[in-house]
Order: structure tokens, then C-alpha cells, then sequence
């Protein structure tokens, strides 16, 4: 009588397989794996290499020796005691302001709770800053075809009060000011800041700088459609250059 059987359930038992499991991957039946097993059943030839050859093990080893755990670890790196882990990458949890949380925000946007609480958006990024991301509800930033339009992302880095006058001019900030969240360009004055929108047509913004809550350096974009990363020189340079060639066909 064969060590099959016994060798088979350690496998198993070392793999975390359940008799489905390990059957499954040998095209067998459940109960066929179970007569194994208990020495019920001999197995075929073929199932006997299929296997050996599937864990890397010998097949004398498989048939004429009970193997150990240490055997098994031996036979094949990946056999472990654990169930196998994949290695991933390092996320970050952001959490997101949507538009239908974006007014209970103004209120609660100092709660732990809250915060906890929010959509969250992951990225394979490692970061220990304080991070917020912002789903945009309006056109304020949209110029023409390009800048952000509603439903893009955008995520910030949290900006304490005492070094916002440290920031350039023209940064593009979430502010939280008075009873507004806004997405805008920051320019600071002395004892206030402007922000300023990039659509022509909507005025200016002026607060006191000590009536801002919070403020987020916006670092990252995600636009909720393919940009037009062309700009109005290379679309004309383009242009120039296929009337050129055509030029050039036609003399030809």
C-alpha cells in the first residue's frame, strides 16, 4: 500500500485546500479524492504525476514515504504553513468629498467621525501626509475646453493656517472659508486672499485670512474624461506642418 493518500492530505493540510479545492484542480471528484485519502482507491498514473509535477515533488517521494511539513517546504518554496500572500502595493485612503456630502461637510468637517465615515478613493501611493479629495460640482475652473469640468477629482494636502502666506500665488487650493468650500487659484494680500477662478466670467473671491478653516494644496488631478493635452501653438505648428505637406504634394 502507497503513502499516496496520507501524502496527498498533508498537502492539503499544508495548502489550506479543502477536498473540493485540491480536487478541482486535478479534475477529479470530491468523494474520488476522499477514497484516496482514507486508502480506499488507488489513483491512475497519470493523476500521480499530474501532482507530483503540480507541488514539484518526487514521485517515489509521493508513493513509498510519508512526507513531512519540512519535506514539502523543501520540495517547493511556495508550499507554506500560511495561506499564500501576494505582495502588494502601498496604498493610501483618501477620504472624498462628494457633492451629497459636500454641505454637511461645512459643518462637520472637524469630526473625527465624520471624516471616518467618507467615501474613501485608494491609491498605490505612500503618504503620510494629511490628504482630501474633492469630486468638482461646477465650471468655475473650466476654461474653454480645457481646465476641470464637473464629476473630475482632485486631491489636496493639507496646509496649516500659520504657513498658507508661505504658498505661491496662482496655487490651485480647496478652501474652506466661512460657510464655502471652494475650488479656486489662491493669491494671498496681506491680511486676506483672493481666489480667483478660471472661467472669465466669474468674479473674484476676497476673505480675511482669519476666517479660513482649512486650506488643501491641490497635487493631484483626475479628469473624468481625456484631456486635449495640445496646446494652441502645437495645434497651429500641426497645422502649418500638413499644409506644408500638401504644398509639397501638389508640387510634385
Amino acid at each position: 500500500m502507497s503513502f499516496f493518500g496520507k501524502n496527498i492530505k498533508k498537502i492539503r493540510s499544508v495548502k489550506r485546500l479543502s477536498q473540493q479545492a485540491f480536487a478541482e484542480l486535478f479534475d477529479l471528484k470530491r468523494a474520488t479524492l476522499g477514497a484516496y485519502e482514507e486508502g480506499r482507491s488507488e489513483p491512475k498514473i497519470d493523476t500521480i504525476i499530474k501532482i507530483a509535477n503540480y507541488f514539484s515533488i518526487p514521485i517515489d517521494n509521493l508513493l513509498t514515504s510519508e512526507l513531512t511539513v519540512n519535506n514539502l517546504l523543501q520540495f517547493k518554496e511556495n508550499l507554506t504553513l500560511e495561506t499564500e500572500k501576494t505582495s502588494k502595493e502601498t496604498t493610501t485612503k483618501i477620504p472624498c468629498i462628494t457633492e451629497k456630502v459636500a454641505i454637511q461637510y461645512l459643518e462637520h468637517y472637524n469630526k473625527t467621525s465624520f471624516i471616518d465615515d467618507l467615501s474613501k478613493i485608494q491609491l498605490p501611493i505612500n503618504s503620510q501626509k494629511k490628504l482630501r479629495a474633492y469630486t468638482i460640482t461646477n465650471l468655475e475652473m473650466a476654461n474653454h475646453d480645457n481646465g476641470l469640468y464637473p464629476k473630475d477629482i482632485v486631491i489636496g494636502e493639507f496646509i496649516p493656517n500659520n504657513i498658507i502666506k508661505n504658498l505661491k500665488n496662482g496655487e490651485l487650493t480647496l478652501t474652506l472659508v466661512k460657510n464655502e468650500l471652494i475650488l479656486r487659484r489662491l493669491h494671498i494680500n496681506d491680511d486676506s486672499i483672493t481666489l480667483c477662478a478660471d472661467h472669465k466670467n466669474v468674479p473674484d473671491k476676497v476673505f480675511p485670512l482669519k476666517d479660513i478653516k482649512e486650506l488643501w494644496k491641490i497635487q493631484y488631478v483626475f479628469f473624468n474624461r481625456v484631456p486635449d493635452f495640445n496646446t494652441p501653438i502645437e495645434n497651429k505648428l500641426s497645422f502649418l506642418e500638413q499644409e506644408l505637406f500638401k504644398l509639397k504634394r501638389e508640387l510634385e
